[in-house]
C-alpha cells in the first residue's frame, strides 16, 4: 500500500472528508492520519498503519468491529457510517474500495506488470504457480487464496507498493459482466484464460455464457497487452479475435506455443514433463499431485515468458512453488493411510481431474469421499450421477456425503457408500482406513468437507468439532 492520508483517500472515493473533516475518531487532525499498510475486511487481520474496510452484511456489520481492528493496528476505517476510528464515510463502501484500488495501481503503473487470469477450474493453483514464476524475477504481489471477486481483487491491488514489479490477479465470476467490471479497475498487461468448464453453470445458464464472461478478460487487456490462451480448449482458442495484441498459447496440442510433452507420473501422482517453445525446452518436475497440474504449469510459464521471465528461471521456480490450502494437499494419517485434501471447491471437471489423480497414486485401496457440487442448475442431478459413475472407474469405494450427493452414489452403483453428513463420514472413515489406503476428500466449499479432512488428520477427538449444517455459498 502506498502511504495515503485520510484526506487523500476521501478525495479519491468521494467520501466525507474531501474538505478535510473525517467522521469519527478523536477530532481535529484526523484527516492527516496516514494509512501505510494494506486494507483488510477481517478486523483480526488488520496491520499497524492499516485500513479497515467495513461492510454492513446480512448477518454481520463490520462497523461493529472497528475498535477491534484498531486494537490490531488499523488507523482508519472506510465504511458507510461513523466508527470509533477516523472514518471516511461513503454511500457505497464496495465502490469506494474499488475506486481506491484503481487509484493506487494507476499511480504505480510505470514499471508494474499486471497479470490477470481466469478459468472455470485451476485458477488458484495456476495463480500460485505463476506467482512463483514471476517472483523469481522481481517483487510480486498476488491474490491470497481465492480472493478473486469484486472485493478480493481490489484488496490485492491495494497491497501493491512502489517496489512491486508484478501484480498477479485471479479473477472469478458468477455472472456475465463480472470480469469486465474487474478489468475496469485495472486493464491487465497479460490475460490468461485457462478453460471454459461447468463451474457456476446454474448461475450462467450455458457454457456459451461462461465463455463470453471469460472472454471479457481478453477484451479488457491494456493496449498492446498479451493474451495467453489454452490451446487444448476450443472455446478458449476462439477468444483469439477478441484482441488485436499478441497471443501466446499453451497446452499439449501440437500447435501450442508453450507445449507440454512426455507427461509421466511418479508413484504419488506427481507429474514430470518437458516444456518446449519455438527455440528452447526445459524439464519440469512438479511437487504437486495430479496430471492436470502440467497444464496449469504450462499456463504459468507461458504467462511468465510474456512477462519477460526466461524459460529456465520459470521452470526452476515451479519446483519450489507451493499451492493454496485444500488443493490436493497430501497428508500422512496415523495408521498409514494417505489423505488428499481437495475440499476447497468442486465442479464436474475438477472432480474428474482429482479422481484421475487418486487413481494414479499407488495404494492398497482408493477411497473417494465426495460431497455435493453446487451451482450446476438443471443439469445438477445428471452431472452428479455422471461423476459417480466416473468415480467408480477410478476408486475402489465411493463415499457420497450428504443428501445432495445422493445422485453420486446412484451413479457409482455397487461401489457406493451413502453417508448422511460430515460427522457420519468421519465415523465411517475412522472405522475403514488402513495402512496403504489413499482417501480423496472433495466437494463444493459449501459442503465443508474440509472438516472431515481435518478430523482425519488431527486424530481422535477432533470429530467432535465437525459441524453438520446446510451448505452455504461464500461471497
Amino acid at each position: 500500500m502506498i502511504p495515503l492520508s485520510l484526506n487523500e483517500i476521501a478525495a479519491v472515493v468521494g467520501g466525507t472528508g474531501a474538505g478535510g473533516t473525517i467522521v469519527g475518531g478523536t477530532g481535529a487532525g484526523d484527516g492527516e492520519v496516514t494509512v501505510t499498510a494494506p486494507a483488510v475486511l477481517d478486523s483480526r487481520r488488520a496491520e499497524p498503519g492499516g485500513l479497515f474496510a467495513a461492510f454492513a452484511g446480512e448477518h454481520t456489520d463490520g462497523h461493529d468491529y472497528a475498535a477491534q481492528a484498531g486494537r490490531a493496528g488499523a488507523v482508519a476505517v472506510l465504511g458507510s457510517r461513523p466508527t470509533p476510528l477516523p472514518t471516511v464515510v461513503v454511500d457505497d463502501a464496495r465502490a469506494a474500495l474499488q475506486a481506491l484500488a484503481a487509484h493506487v495501481v494507476a499511480r504505480l503503473r510505470t514499471g508494474l506488470t499486471v497479470i490477470a487470469l481466469t478459468g472455470s477450474q485451476g485458477k488458484t493453483s495456476t495463480k500460485d504457480l505463476l506467482a512463483a514464476v514471476v517472483s523469481s524475477t522481481g517483487p510480486t504481489v498476488a491474490t491470497a487464496g481465492s480472493l478473486n471477486n469484486e472485493l478480493g481483487v481490489p484488496l490485492t491491488m491495494l497491497r501493491a507498493d512502489p517496489a512491486t514489479r508484478f501484480l498477479v490477479l485471479e479473477m472469478g465470476a458468477r455472472r456475465v459482466g463480472d470480469i469486465a467490471g474487474l478489468t475496469g479497475l485495472v486493464a491487465p498487461d497479460i490475460a490468461v484464460v485457462l478453460n471454459v468448464g461447468q463451474a457456476h453453470l446454474g448461475e450462467f445458464g450455458s457454457r456459451a455464457a461462461i465463455a463470453r464472461t471469460k472472454g471479457e478478460l481478453v477484451r479488457g487487456l491494456a493496449p498492446g497487452g498479451t493474451a495467453v490462451l489454452n490451446a487444448d480448449d476450443p472455446r478458449v482458442v476462439a477468444m483469439r479475435p477478441l484482441t488485436d495484441g499478441p497471443v501466446l498459447t499453451f497446452g499439449r496440442a501440437e500447435h501450442a506455443d508453450v507445449r507440454a510433452l512426455g507427461l509421466a507420473l511418479d508413484r504419488l501422482g506427481r507429474p514430470s514433463f518437458t516444456l518446449r517453445t519455438a527455440d528452447a525446452s526445459a524439464p519440469v518436475a512438479l511437487p504437486h499431485i495430479g496430471a492436470h497440474q502440467a497444464l496449469n504449469a504450462s499456463a504459468a510459464v507461458a504467462a511468465g515468458l510474456a512477462a519477460g521471465v526466461p524459460l529456465d528461471a520459470a521452470t526452476a521456480a515451479l519446483a519450489a512453488a507451493s499451492l493454496s490450502k485444500w488443493r490436493m494437499e497430501p497428508r500422512d494419517l496415523t495408521g498409514g493411510a494417505l489423505l488428499l485434501n481437495d475440499a476447497y471447491n468442486a465442479n464436474p471437471d475438477s472432480t474428474r481431474a482429482a479422481l484421475d489423480a487418486l487413481a494414479a497414486i499407488e495404494g492398497r485401496r482408493r477411497i473417494a469421499v465426495l460431497g455435493e457440487m453446487l451451482e450446476l442448475g438443471a443439469v445438477g442431478e445428471a452431472e452428479h450421477r455422471a461423476v459417480g459413475a466416473y468415480a467408480a472407474s477410478r476408486a475402489d469405494v465411493v463415499a457420497a456425503v450428504g443428501k445432495g450427493a445422493g445422485p453420486i452414489a446412484d451413479g457409482a452403483g455397487e461401489r457406493a457408500v451413502t453417508l448422511a453428513d460430515n460427522g457420519a463420514a468421519v465415523d465411517w472413515l475412522r472405522g475403514q482406513l488402513a495402512a496403504g489406503d489413499v482417501v480423496l476428500v472433495k466437494a463444493s466449499r459449501g459442503a465443508r468437507l474440509d472438516e472431515v479432512a481435518d478430523a482425519l488428520e488431527w486424530g481422535e477427538g477432533e470429530g467432535d468439532r465437525v459441524r453438520v449444517q446446510r451448505p452455504r455459498r461464500l461471497i
